[in-house]
């Protein structure tokens, strides 16, 4: 729970805002649909509220959502500490030099990656891009489709790097376990040089005690990463998530019976691959191609 509204993001306090809505609603006994009719809204506006989907939360929502809750005044006040928080200070990425380069599904994820406990990812043809070093993510973007200009390849290069600073923020490093398929690490992306000094920083990330990598090799036969990436985010007070990505669109699974099969999905892949010391090792052997 936050308690210091000065360091609080606003991604983390719409996310605890969220929880905190979903269990007044919860203990006064009331449904979603009993809720917005009193409310007199629509029952997604709700629904963006209780999962901290929105940019700024109205001060006036909340009071009335306290009202219908009965609420007490001390945790009226903390409610709308966190609301306050969303109209006063911004994200990263809702600043004018990275907005441009954030379509609206990505920054859905941004939030929620910015206030996830633990992130567990499997890729098949890239590095992550939480993992990946500035020269690998440039050479990326300078290939995607739609030819980019090197302004806008810059500006993606920069929100790649600032997303990672999860892995430092001061409430607590995300956790990361990463998957990456074999191929991963032997596809020469940004020429020899700049190959050698990807692998160097996914060897460095990895030594980081909250990050896990772990390389399904080409031996493994069909496994369960083989219909694509997919990326699961865990909450310390929310149900987990998956994010799904492709070059057409990007999506959010909420349905839980959809999140569990990916999380069998990663629980059968860390079986498969080898173990984070062998891993390393395949890591370091991989840069001598390059």
């Amino acid at each position: 729970m936050i308690t210091n509204e000065e360091s609080a993001t606003p991604a983390l306090c719409r996310l605890q805002l969220g929880r905190e809505l979903r269990l007044l609603r919860s203990a006064a006994g009331l449904t979603s649909t009993q809720v917005v009719r009193k409310l007199i809204c629509s029952p997604s506006k709700l629904t963006r509220l209780e999962t901290g989907e929105n940019a700024v939360v109205e001060t006036a929502d909340v009071m009335a959502l306290c009202e219908i809750y009965g609420a007490t005044p001390e945790k009226r006040e903390l409610l709308l500490g966190y609301a306050a928080v969303t109209k006063t200070k911004k994200d990263w990425w809702q600043s004018p030099e990275y907005r441009p380069a954030i379509n609206p599904t990505f920054k859905a994820y941004l939030g929620l990656e910015a206030t996830a406990q633990a992130l567990h990812t499997y890729h098949s043809e890239y590095v992550p891009g939480l993992l990946q070093s500035e020269g690998y993510a440039r050479a990326i973007y300078q290939r995607a489709p739609g030819a980019l200009t090197p302004d806008e390849v810059e500006r993606m290069v920069a929100v790649r790097m600032n997303r990672q600073e999860a892995m430092h923020r001061p409430e607590g490093s995300l956790r990361l376990a990463v998957i990456i398929n074999e191929s991963v690490i032997r596809r020469q992306v940004g020429g020899p040089a700049g190959m050698r000094a990807q692998i160097e920083h996914l060897i460095e990330r990895a030594s980081h005690p909250a990050v896990r990598v772990q390389i399904v090799p080409f031996r493994v036969g069909i496994h369960a990463g083989m219909n694509g990436a997919f990326t699961l985010l865990k909450f310390e007070d929310a149900l987990p998530i998956v994010y799904l990505e492709n070059l057409g669109a990007a999506s959010v699974v909420r349905k839980r019976g959809d999140v569990a099969q990916y999380e069998e999905a990663f629980t059968d892949l860390q079986m498969v691959a080898m173990g984070p010391e062998e891993s390393l090792g395949m890591i370091k052997e991989a840069i001598k191609e390059f």
